[in-house]
């Protein structure tokens, strides 16, 4: 098992959590189940004989292809214990290519360097980062919501309608820090978020301001990490305090489930990573997007 750096005794200043190639190998498993999951269930969604995905083991990673133009259309967690060949990556270019779909392999800093190597001499191309920060779960955390905000889980019955807050939140992206290299159509990524939703260990939270429903986010426990993702909130509503009460919220909850990690991925210089630091995560790692496309 990873040592996981704590911080100092109580009492004093926290300092942060340092991630070696072992824990990010266990946070890149983690979103490689993740990935895998969701488009199982994208594949469930389509109707019979209309399913054009594709999951494909990769050196200890995935290469996933759910339908035209989703967010899971990627190749994860590439580099830790195993490096793919040369013919493993062709076929894996070959699945995507009959679909008339880029490569788009996500590369952690903390990975193999001969991953990122192998893929540029094969003409993959840099296009953007990510960053995923984390937290040590090393003590009781509180919910800390602002006046007239309200967090709990959303149900089943509010389904639809915390899909409809996620899509309109996402809809119109933050303009601080590095903006996104791509953008999806409504009805792909509200696909992309159900599937997402039906990944074993997902929690759904829905964010009330003044009764009214004006946020949500999700929470996923794999062992002992906790997956922040899929936070958004209205235009109308941001800067009001959501996205830090959505964060302490989870933060609780992951605690409680016997979380060790928790983690969440953001752009560069976003709003999201702001808030984030400000609720005590640390920046672990990058990924490197690389895009190869079809020949």
């Amino acid at each position: 098992m990873t040592t996981i750096s704590r911080g100092t005794p109580a009492g004093t200043e926290r300092s942060p959590l340092f991630c070696d190639p072992a824990l990010a190998a266990r946070i890149e498993r983690a979103e490689v189940e993740l990935i895998a999951q969701g488009n199982a269930a994208a594949s469930r969604r389509r109707p019979p004989g209309e399913a054009v995905g594709f999951v494909l083991p990769l050196a200890g990673g995935v290469a996933s292809y759910a339908e035209d133009g989703s967010p899971l259309n990627k190749v994860a967690g590439l580099g830790f214990g195993v490096v793919p060949t040369a013919n493993d990556l062709a076929e894996v270019e070959r699945a995507f290519a009959s679909r008339g779909a880029p490569v788009q392999a996500e590369v952690a800093t903390l990975a193999d360097p001969a991953v990122a190597d192998l893929l540029t001499g094969r003409g993959y191309r840099l296009v953007s980062f990510e960053n995923v920060l984390g937290r040590a779960l090393d003590g009781a955390h509180r919910t800390v919501t602002p006046p007239g905000i309200e967090i709990r889980t959303s149900g089943q019955d509010a389904f639809d309608q915390w899909l409809e807050v996620m899509a309109d939140g996402v809809a119109v992206s933050d303009t601080e820090g590095v903006a996104a290299h791509e953008e999806f159509t409504r009805e792909v990524l509200l696909g992309a978020m159900r599937d997402l939703a039906a990944a074993v260990g997902v929690r759904r939270y829905g964010a009330w301001r003044d009764g009214v429903f004006a946020g949500g986010a999700s929470l996923r426990i794999s062992g002992d990490i906790a997956q922040f993702g899929g936070a958004a909130t209205v235009p109308a509503h941001r800067r009001r305090g959501i996205q830090s009460a959505l964060l302490a919220a989870r933060l609780a909850d992951a605690t409680a489930a016997g979380c060790e990690v928790a983690v969440i991925t953001t752009q560069p210089g976003s709003k999201s990573q702001h808030n984030a630091q400000r609720s005590g995560f640390d920046l672990l790692y990058t990924r490197a997007i690389l895009v190869r496309e079809p020949a």
